[in-house]
């Protein structure tokens, strides 16, 4: 077996679980705005939260980064001096920030000090789909 074509395949798998959280925990943010005045409610909006952060989406993205770096190490590192790598790699950090502030809008709903709306996370929800579409758009063109 070709172990680079393993850890490539590892890599898209741990990247499309990554996003699939990423995209699904804002939405659940809105229900959970959305239902505030229901305790019963808000308490699964809560779990399904919390489980899907750090039991999924940590994890996830851990390892995203940890078979990227294997890859750019198979690659060489002087795939590191190519713009569209760096372009790449700095989309992954902008998405990884976003990716923090979320446990931190998590933690605020948790300790009711949430001052975002449900529309405010409909938007937000957004930015991983933008950020997707680039990072894929110069994976696959290098247009640079």
């Amino acid at each position: 077996m070709n172990l680079y074509l393993i850890i490539k395949s590892l890599h898209l798998i741990a990247v499309i679980s990554w996003m699939a959280g990423l995209l699904y925990l804002p939405r659940i943010f809105v229900y959970h705005v959305e239902n505030y005045a229901k305790k019963e409610t808000t308490t699964v909006f809560e779990t399904m939260e919390k489980k899907l952060y750090n039991y999924i989406m940590r994890p996830a993205m851990l390892l995203s980064w940890l078979f990227g770096i294997i890859l750019i190490y198979l690659n060489g590192i002087d795939v590191l001096t190519y713009l569209w790598m760096q372009i790449k790699l700095a989309l992954v950090i902008i998405l990884s920030i976003y990716h923090e502030y979320l446990g931190k809008c998590l933690v605020s709903l948790k300790n009711n000090s949430n001052t975002k709306t449900a529309k405010f996370f409909r938007y937000i929800n957004e930015v991983p789909t933008i950020l997707l579409i680039l990072i894929v758009f110069v994976v696959i063109i290098k247009p640079l």
